[in-house]
């Protein structure tokens, strides 16, 4: 059988059945469906990271940790906290956050119904959703680093100078509104991405993010290298992506670090901490 990536097909059939299971209902789908898509996919992902994190097993995977020194194992002791800041991002803030999304959509005229979305418009969606949450999430985060912003919203979520996937929602609420929940939505707004292309978006994204602050740099995964360096020296590394602080600058120390060498995606089984050694040269000042 033809398969034509220009037709919906089955995205369509699966997408109507989920659909009809909400009762066509349009605030079902984006708040709480929205909500569901996000938590699901932050603790499948974050499950199996915690549970190296407190375990220290696999041994063969926590051999990829980033900063060896760091919560090997991790302090159970400094998860109460954890959790119960996340608790209240999850179930509280992202339910409200989603329910606005869902009237934010009404008045752009984002879809949720059956015009589902070819592939290439699902993968144009998810580019525009990546640069405009690189371009969003990098100016709100500096701006977060000003000194009176840092020290009543953004300090909290530093307190990880060694982060944990559970820590990429760590955050002061009004920092996971701003710096997070409104970069990760600004793509599917820009784009009048259908729901679909946007579920799809908040699974990537959701995964990235937990990577990124996973402490871990596996083989054929994402490199959480810069983020990991922003959260160990502060001051530079605001994006993601990375095009940003180059242009700004805020990569220089980065890039003369042994971390810069070691950020790439990890083709064999030797842990870049051994293929690249620390260079005890770079140093900076931390708060």
């Amino acid at each position: 059988m033809d398969v034509n990536i220009t037709q919906p097909g089955y995205l369509e059939l699966g997408w109507g059945k989920v659909y009809r299971l909400s009762g066509e209902n349009d605030i079902l789908m984006f708040s709480v469906g929205t909500w569901l898509v996000a938590m699901t996919t932050y603790w499948v992902t974050n499950f199996f990271l915690l549970y190296m994190d407190l375990t220290g097993k696999p041994k063969f995977l926590t051999r990829y940790k980033v900063q060896q020194d760091k919560n090997t194992p991790l302090d159970p002791s400094l998860l109460p906290n954890v959790l119960k800041t996340v608790s209240v991002n999850m179930m509280i803030i992202t339910p409200i956050s989603s329910y606005g999304w869902y009237s934010t959509c009404q008045w752009r005229g984002n879809s949720c119904g059956y015009d589902v979305p070819t592939v290439p418009r699902i993968i144009l969606d998810i580019i525009v959703a990546l640069l405009a949450d690189e371009v969003f999430f990098y100016y709100s985060h500096r701006l977060l680093h000003h000194p009176y912003l840092y020290k009543w919203i953004h300090k909290k979520h530093h307190e990880w100078t060694a982060p944990i996937g559970l820590v990429c929602i760590y955050a002061h609420p009004i920092e996971f509104i701003a710096a997070n929940s409104i970069p990760v939505f600004s793509g599917p707004f820009l784009a009048k991405s259908h729901l679909l292309s946007t579920w799809i978006w908040t699974v990537i994204t959701m995964f990235m993010t937990s990577i990124h602050h996973s402490g871990y740099h596996f083989p054929f995964n994402l490199s959480p290298e810069f983020h990991d360096f922003h959260h160990a020296k502060f001051h530079y590394n605001f994006g993601f992506l990375g095009f940003l602080d180059r242009f700004h600058g805020t990569d220089e120390l980065f890039r003369k670090s042994a971390a810069s060498k070691r950020h790439k995606w990890l083709f064999g089984l030797t842990p870049v901490s051994v293929s690249v050694p620390d260079d005890k040269a770079v140093v900076c000042k931390s708060e």
